[in-house]
């Protein structure tokens, strides 16, 4: 039984999304502050974490950034804020998932269950891809360059170890998202985008800065990933 954290500082909003993942077999956590978000998702260990951003204390994205020293949790960001900045942050932030208020409870439902879904599927495939000094292990859920671990997200690491399971290939956004998760996975190609320019930027930090190469017009692939 999957378990989620759900942090917004409004009672209300809390008890209608606790309900309907409830209602979908899920155990719940609420806290009201990003402050007690930190806290809970450290000494519980949640399966997801659904994070609004405009919390008192210490908003969603402080949450997730203190969140994401300690812990991949996959991350779902929930907002009223709905310019492209907002979710372009978010997802720099290392959020899998955005989704702007109001909303549909049974959306975000399957909102988590996708993500929750394809965190599973990864570690039922074969544990260990490699190529150059790129090793991808879905069972601990590892990606190292060079024996140097790199931390991504639970939907950074499904793209870049779709790409390594096929490092000839040149995908399409579309071809990656299926390749990744499925035909059950919607992304816009703006949010695949944000991920892969934060798997860029963390593979950089280790030292590869050709680790995924855009072939203009047509898509992406894996690039050398060796110094």
């Amino acid at each position: 039984m999957s378990h989620v954290l759900i942090a917004d500082d409004d009672p209300h909003i809390r008890q209608v999304i606790g309900i309907a993942l409830e209602d979908a077999g899920m155990t719940v956590t609420e806290v009201e502050n990003g402050k007690r978000a930190v806290t809970e998702a450290q000494r519980l260990s949640p399966d997801l974490v659904v994070l609004d951003v405009g919390m008192p204390e210490m908003d969603g994205f402080e949450a997730c950034k203190a969140i994401r020293k300690r812990s991949d949790v996959p991350l779902l960001f929930l907002t009223a804020r709905d310019e492209e900045i907002n979710r372009v942050v978010g997802f720099e932030l290392g959020a899998d998932d955005y989704v702007v208020k109001p909303f549909s409870p049974r959306e975000l439902v399957l909102r988590v269950r996708a993500i929750l879904g394809r965190t599973r599927e990864k570690i039922a495939e074969q544990p260990i891809v490699s190529h150059g000094d790129l090793t991808m292990d879905a069972e601990r859920h590892l990606c190292q360059f060079a024996g140097e671990t790199v931390e991504l997200t639970g939907t950074e690491f499904g793209l870049l170890r779709a790409l390594c399971e096929a490092p000839e290939r040149v995908l399409s956004r579309e071809q990656l998202i299926r390749a990744a998760y499925g035909a059950n996975m919607h992304l816009s190609d703006r949010t695949v985008d944000s991920h892969i320019r934060n798997i860029r930027g963390k593979a950089a930090k280790a030292g590869y800065d050709d680790v995924i190469a855009t072939v203009h017009g047509v898509g992406l692939k894996l690039g050398s990933c060796q110094r």
